[in-house]
């Protein structure tokens, strides 16, 4: 087990079980006469014994981050006076065993029950972790589960064309080998995404990664076990809906890395409300029918099609590709000592601006005419991709992008030769992250009378 405070750790440990010890009473050579004070050293050792018990577990849990350095850092000991209370479980210090003070504290519930862990501390433990993290040439990557790497549905939501799904599910005891999984629990199928392990294994050399979801803690651990049986991968960073700080939210302020160093992969954008410049918006992957009405969709399902995605060109092989990239240039530097100012967020942008670098765009019956273009989700996210926007025809537009292929603009382009596109070509360059065959999005000629 790697950790960057790993030696602290030991050190805190060691001195907390021999003030521990120091302190145990010998039966031949002391004899306590007063109650109040069997009370006392009783609740003394016990106080002790706690706080060993909980760091072992956190530094067991986190894997790469310890609350080791505690003492060290904050130059509190066991038996100071003033301490900072870095950290709590359950409104206990542990490092002194009074009452928590620190109001800003943040909620660790998944690494252990009740665990906050103060501000500053925080900053400094993430600090400690991304310096270690980085030395070993890696960021964070957190990971959502539903329509990102895996797509459940109930029992009682399964169609009558995937009846026939609850015969061909794969064994429970052989979870690495298996992509559909029955769980009689949770009354409940789940299917993995195509090149999910791959993508996780590959992933794992460049990335310490977490599970971020909105879904129950049972749920999340469940999920975690089919993608993760080896618990190589995640160990305990599994984030789930009671974890969050804020309604309906999910924030990095229950992760443990630095936001700088930071890529998320979800298919929905709002929940990352204050985190949007980090995040790799995923195609939903709709393998059940239930997951597809969910979202207003009136198609037939990849299972209702007996058909998946395809592994070597689908969603989860293409964002590799793009992560590959991105840490590539995120540590494409001579200068190491640079690497902890260096932000992922600004990378994410430049690689982006390439997808559509040289395309310039202008729209057609897209949205209406009283709205301002420059402010449309379309136009917006045509720019991030690298694209120039116009209102103006003229022989330096590339792409006429349109709904309807009789448009004045739409003859306009087939008559210069410029392309015409559906705007779903915008989308999946963004989903992608690189740009898409135009005929395979061209609008066609509308037919003579």
């Amino acid at each position: 087990m790697s950790s960057s405070s790993s030696d602290d750790f030991a050190d805190l440990e060691s001195e907390l079980l021999a003030i521990s010890s120091d302190e145990s009473p010998d039966d031949e050579e002391v004899e306590v006469e007063e109650e109040e004070l069997e009370v006392e050293d009783f609740e003394n050792k016990r106080i002790k014994r706690q706080k060993v018990e909980v760091l072992e577990e956190i530094e067991e849990a986190q894997g790469s981050t310890s609350l080791g350095a505690l003492r060290q850092e904050s130059g509190a000991s066991i038996n100071d006076d003033i301490c900072p209370h870095p950290a709590s479980v359950g409104g206990m210090c542990v490092v002194c065993g009074e009452k928590e003070v620190d109001g800003s504290a943040v909620p660790f519930g998944y690494i252990h029950k009740a665990l906050k862990i103060g501000s500053q501390e925080l900053a400094r433990m993430r600090r400690a972790d991304l310096k270690s993290l980085l030395q070993k040439k890696k960021l964070y990557l957190v990971l959502d589960l539903d329509h990102t790497l895996l797509n459940s549905t109930r029992f009682l939501d399964i169609s009558p064309d995937e009846g026939f799904l609850m015969n061909q599910t794969d064994s429970l005891e052989d979870i690495q080998k298996g992509s559909l999984f029955k769980l009689d629990s949770m009354h409940m199928l789940t299917k993995l995404r195509p090149f999910v392990r791959t993508f996780l294994k590959e992933a794992s050399d460049m990335f310490e990664m977490y599970i971020y979801t909105m879904g129950e803690q049972s749920y999340a651990l469940e999920m975690a076990r089919l993608l993760d049986p080896g618990e190589v991968y995640f160990n305990s960073k599994v984030i789930s809906q009671s974890d969050c700080t804020q309604r309906h939210q999910k924030g990095l302020d229950v992760v443990m890395g630095a936001d700088n160093a930071v890529v998320i992969l979800d298919d929905t954008e709002f929940v990352w409300s204050k985190h949007k410049e980090n995040l790799i918006l995923m195609e939903r992957y709709h393998f059940f029918a239930s997951s597809g009405r969910q979202f207003g969709l009136n198609f037939k399902s990849l299972s209702e099609s007996s058909r998946d995605e395809v592994e070597s060109d689908g969603t989860l092989s293409a964002i590799l590709k793009v992560l590959k990239r991105v840490h590539q240039s995120f540590f494409n530097s001579d200068n190491e000592a640079n690497l902890m100012s260096r932000d992922v967020r600004q990378v994410l942008k430049s690689v982006r601006k390439e997808v559509l670098k040289d395309c310039k765009l202008i729209f057609s019956h897209i949205w209406k005419r009283e709205e301002l273009p420059e402010n449309q989700k379309l136009w917006l996210m045509a720019e991030q991709l690298g694209a120039t926007c116009t209102t103006e025809r003229n022989q330096s537009v590339t792409h006429v992008v349109s709904l309807e292929a009789g448009t004045d603009k739409a003859h306009w382009a087939r008559k210069r030769g410029k392309f015409l596109v559906h705007p779903r070509w915008i989308e999946a360059a963004n989903y992608f992250w690189k740009r898409q065959p135009e005929e395979a999005f061209e609008l066609e000629p509308p037919k003579k009378p």
